[in-house]
């Protein structure tokens, strides 16, 4: 069953990040934050946050093993669009905009956890 974590809303334009994106694409985690780790980027560190958050998903909500995970899907949408201006010369202003981005991530294992179960304490006798 595949394990999906989604960035919502980064400050980092959907232009830039899509060329990192297809770095890490169909690989296994590992690797991919390997390659994240050593890309001189400023989208690298909001892919690979993202990345973690779905192994973190798989391991403690669905019991995969963290070394079996591979990257099935990763996506980049852009999001909203923050309208500013910039003032000028002459009382004028030019009209700018900061582009926001999606990321969608999707990673599935092989290989699952035993379930993990509580310890169960007897209660203490009454008297």
């Amino acid at each position: 069953m595949p394990v999906k974590a989604i960035a919502k809303g980064v400050r980092v334009s959907p232009r830039k990040l899509v060329p990192i994106a297809s770095l890490v694409r169909g690989r296994s985690v590992d690797d991919a934050l390997v390659i994240l780790a050593h890309t001189p980027r400023n989208g690298a560190i909001a892919i690979r946050k993202t990345i973690e958050s779905a192994r973190a998903n798989a391991d403690y909500n669905h019991n995969y093993l963290p070394a079996t995970l591979r990257i099935k899907e990763i996506s980049i949408t852009p999001s909203v669009r923050y309208k500013r201006y910039q003032l000028v010369s002459r009382g004028s202003a030019h009209p700018y905009q900061h582009r926001t981005s999606y990321i969608r991530v999707v990673v599935d294992g092989d290989i699952r956890q035993p379930k993990k179960t509580a310890k169960v304490v007897p209660a203490k006798e009454k008297k």
